[in-house]
């Protein structure tokens, strides 16, 4: 039970449960469905038209053509990646197939009854549609498994149609620690019908074999043929992210999923064969620039000037039948959008929702030309607003906050690369001013790099490595000169001194000089991308970045390691990267991450915070991108517009103890409410001696098991499925390649039974409800360092860890016996730890369950600080978190920001809500000090 100020609480929760009515202008109506809805399509129902709309969590829900809600269907609790509506009974009633991440489609009636599933194995379903042959219909579908499936319409399975059997498709590459997949093999990226003048219907398959650099191809069958009649290989726009076919057959739209600058439409006439395309960087400073966006378009209809209309992130795109770009016209609006649908026979086109986490449907009226003003003015209704409502009442209760007394000094937050616009001046101003943190370090961004003599490098692979983005012009006195210009003030200064693609930007001598000429100040050497594990890196660490790290010591300098996929729980334990692990470093060396095409944010988190909290460094850091989104690079819906989400993840990831922070700039003025948080103390930042929310129970990581290291690095290809080989090879760590996005993890997972996660997708703020399970270095058996400089783990914890960690032991794949001698099968042994961790909660002092994300910190003696974050990293929602008391007794639970006191009259627990989008930070006052068991 909770008692609190019941008007303030009101004012926070009504910020963010708010329901708009449907908000109708005469070119665009906004329905609030109280859902994120990720995709949108229409349906006919008894002569009606419905809106059917996927949500995030892959529930279908239906709404009338005037907005009011019908029905709303639970599926597989997985996301759908496709989803179809089509009457396949002839009884003038819409079917919807749902293309769904368990492996399997969903057929959904029009009036929300589950009439069948179809599932071949538990490869991602990716694609759906209706195709007829004499009057029959079936329903084609396929995903990661390489194969076309034709069903009936009951279900049942008619055909199998392997890729192997008709694909161009060609891997390209030679890198034996990421190899390519086999050739002749694809995806079903997209299926759709065509039809013919006649009315008889063809198939179109688009395949591809890596969804960010394949262009893949085109291929056209007759109904249930086994060999395509027209193969036509894709000449432009790598990373096909959208497939339209034209009403009257005539031609295909693709649209990419890519960065700004590869974006385009393709067009392919079904006619001539013939390819053109219309590149978006034409449109020059009229469109976004930076940014991952999907370009979904489609046939504009009943319009004399324009023939398509292209949704492209936050901008709508009309393009005329020359794709001529100065005679284009571009609408611009606040937010992007998951998805469009063109209504064409209702001349409308229909949005979902929000990228941001909006919970809407768009309806833009293409008849009525008002639309073009409403949509530039449209704000949404429904979460967006209650997230900006809240944001605002979190912001005016931040300038009244007063730190605690009991609470000691702030640890320093240095954010390394926020962009200081005009908007936000005047507040980084007054921070700088009235606080020591956080500190706002100088940084640029180069595109050149020095240009020397590199034959003394004694290894061919990296005497020859160069990024492509960069100008190698730079003399030893130019870089030492741009370098050295960075440092403005002096607070200190951060920037790119090397790359995976080439760690040698500048050399050894260079960066030295610059450290030395910065006389103390500050100085962060970002490294991107260090995702190389071959024997070729061993080299560059031994030669570049361990003199790199020793010249560092004690001279306030930091190597920002900001690298990808398994690497904290991966690379570093191998051999070669022993010096960082052992601690000698720990002030140097700083864990970090770049979390693009990755789908393992809860092991990342669990293995940089293992690095921090044994000793091996002294801080660790985090990062937010533009594509921290594109989990699945093939649908790039990565250009949220209001960064809530990485507001999210930054309070968490602080008040986890993060120090360094990376952020690319979306929208400072509303992401200047972290820097508030934090320069007021409202945000505490932990040492990791204070963190009382690890669970006792950690995972040791041996050297990685090679299997393990290429499928959790081997992100981009996506057609490795072998359901045969899947069977005998459960993972401790699994699902990690490109052929899983949004898929279930298994029930053996790591990250299901510790993390409490569900999907690969975007679990950036894990609920962790048994604790945070760390993974570290080993502490025991033949693979223990006991002399590292580190320590023992337990010595750098809170005392309360001293007498109840429990450990187990794993390379990745299987689960180890200390000594490393012997294995056990995952799938087997995951209950053992599992039920570890289960009992080991009730030696933490509390624990937290219900969809948040939450970590604990001592303060003082008799003060803990709980920060609750709302779980829904792009998907928010009001959460309830239960407190679970254990060995905590607490005489009051108040909440800081608000001065909100909680009832204790159950002594075990206690709920308190979290506002969609939003934080809380809780103090708990106890009875008495923690002490170790």
């Amino acid at each position: 039970m909770y008692r609190i100020n019941s008007r303030l609480l009101h004012v926070v929760c009504s910020a963010a449960t708010l329901l708009a009515m449907p908000s109708a202008c005469a070119g665009v109506t906004s329905i609030d469905t109280g859902h994120t809805l990720t995709k949108v399509r229409v349906a006919q129902h008894d002569n009606k038209t419905i809106i059917v709309g996927s949500t995030y969590e892959g529930n279908l829900i239906a709404l009338s053509d005037t907005g009011q809600p019908l029905w709303k269907r639970d599926l597989s609790g997985t996301m759908n990646h496709d989803v179809w509506c089509e009457d396949i009974t002839s009884d003038q009633r819409d079917e919807i197939l749902a293309a769904n991440a368990d492996g399997s489609v969903y057929c959904v009636s029009s009036s929300g009854e589950l009439l069948w599933q179809f599932k071949a194995n538990d490869a991602p379903m990716y694609a759906v549609c209706v195709l007829k042959k004499a009057g029959v219909s079936y329903v084609v579908c396929g995903g990661f498994d390489n194969n076309i499936y034709y069903l009936s319409a009951t279900g049942e399975q008619v055909k199998v149609l392997p890729s192997s059997g008709y694909s161009i498709a060609k891997p390209w590459g030679n890198d034996p620690f990421k190899p390519r997949p086999p050739k002749g093999l694809h995806i079903a990226n997209f299926l759709r019908k065509a039809k013919r003048a006649d009315g008889s219907e063809f198939l179109v398959v688009h395949g591809t074999m890596n969804g960010m650099q394949d262009k893949g191809a085109v291929y056209l069958f007759e109904p249930l043929a086994d060999q395509p009649h027209r193969t036509i290989p894709i000449t432009a726009g790598k990373g096909v992210g959208d497939l339209t076919v034209a009403i009257d057959g005539n031609e295909i739209l693709l649209g990419t999923s890519a960065h700004g600058n590869d974006s385009s439409m393709s067009r392919i006439s079904l006619v001539t064969h013939q390819q053109d395309a219309f590149q978006f960087r034409s449109l020059k400073k009229r469109i976004d620039g930076f940014g991952y966006r999907v370009v979904q378009p489609s046939v504009l209809p009943n319009d004399s000037q324009f023939e398509y209309f292209i949704v492209y992130g936050r901008q709508i795109v009309l393009v005329p039948p020359n794709l001529t770009a100065a005679e284009c016209e571009v609408h611009s609006c606040r937010y992007s959008f998951n998805d469009v649908w063109m209504d064409a026979p209702n001349q409308r086109a229909i949005l979902a929702s929000a990228q941001s986490g909006g919970s809407c449907v768009h309806i833009i009226d293409l008849a009525d030309d008002t639309w073009k003003k409403e949509f530039a003015e449209l704000q949404p209704p429904g979460k967006i607003a209650a997230i900006l409502k809240a944001s605002d009442l979190v912001r005016d209760k931040v300038q009244m906050f007063s730190r605690p007394e009991w609470e000691r000094p702030p640890l320093p937050v240095y954010l390394m690369s926020e962009s200081i616009n005009d908007s936000v001046e005047s507040i980084v101003e007054q921070i700088q001013q009235s606080s020591s943190s956080p500190v706002f370090l100088d940084h640029q961004h180069f595109g050149v790099a020095e240009d020397w003599d590199r034959s003394s490098l004694a290894n061919e692979k990296y005497q020859n490595r160069r990024d492509r983005r960069r100008r190698y012009t730079l003399t030893h006195q130019q870089a030492v000169d741009a370098l050295q210009s960075v440092y403005q003030t002096e607070n200190g200064a951060a920037y790119w001194a090397g790359h995976g693609n080439d760690p040698y930007m500048f050399t050894l001598d260079t960066l030295k000089e610059v450290i030395d000429a910065a006389d103390g100040r500050k100085t962060v050497l970002i490294y991107p991308e260090l995702e190389d594990h071959s024997d070729d890196f061993d080299f560059v660490l031994k030669g570049h970045f361990y003199p790199l790290a020793q010249f560092a010591q004690d001279r306030n300098t930091q190597i920002y390691v900001r690298t990808k996929h398994c690497f904290w729980q991966g690379n570093v334990y191998l051999p070669m990267w022993n010096r960082l692990l052992s601690g000698e470093f720990a002030d140097v060396f700083v864990p970090a991450m770049e979390e693009t095409t990755d789908k393992s944010m809860e092991l990342s988190l669990a293995g940089r915070s293992g690095i921090w909290a044994s000793g091996a460094t002294n801080s660790w850091g985090s990062r937010c991108a533009r594509d921290n989104t594109s989990f699945d690079r093939g649908r790039q819906h990565s250009h949220q517009m209001l960064p809530n989400h990485f507001l999210r993840m930054m309070v968490y990831h602080i008040s986890s103890g993060a120090q360094y922070i990376d952020n690319f700039s979306v929208d400072q003025e509303y992401m200047s409410l972290l820097w508030e948080l934090i320069a007021k103390g409202v945000l505490y930042v932990p040492k990791r001696d204070e963190i009382v929310s690890y669970s006792p129970v950690h995972l040791s990581m041996h050297e990685p098991d090679h299997e393990y290291m290429i499928e959790s690095s081997n992100v981009k290809w996506c057609t490795f499925y072998d359901a045969q080989h899947e069977s005998k090879r459960p993972m401790v760590f699994s699902r990690l390649n490109g052929s899983w996005p949004g898929a279930p993890v298994t029930e053996w997972d790591f990250s299901r039974y510790a993390a409490g996660v569900n999907d690969r997708r975007l679990n950036f703020l894990p609920p962790y409800e048994n604790g945070l399970v760390l993974i570290t270095p080993p502490q025991s058996g033949p693979d223990a360092d006991p002399d590292a400089p580190r320590g023992r783990l337990v010595d750098n914890l809170h005392p309360i860890y001293r007498n109840i960690l429990v450990e187990h032991h794993t390379d990745g794949h299987h689960y180890l016996s200390a000594d490393g001698q012997q294995t056990h099968a995952a799938d087997q042994y995951a209950t053992t730890v599992a039920d570890d961790i289960r009992r080991a909660v009730k030696q933490l002092p509390l624990s937290v369950s219900g969809e948040v994300a939450w970590v604990a910190a001592q303060t003082s003696p008799n003060h803990l600080r709980l920060t609750l974050i709302d779980s829904g990293y792009i998907n928010p929602k009001n959460r309830k978190a239960v407190i679970h008391f254990h060995t905590a007794r607490p005489t009051r639970i108040r909440d800081v920001l608000f001065d909100t006191t909680f009832d204790m009259s159950d002594s075990d627990s206690v709920t308190i809500p979290i506002p969609l989008g939003m934080f809380r930070f809780i103090d708990i006052e106890l009875a008495s000090p923690l002490a170790a068991q």
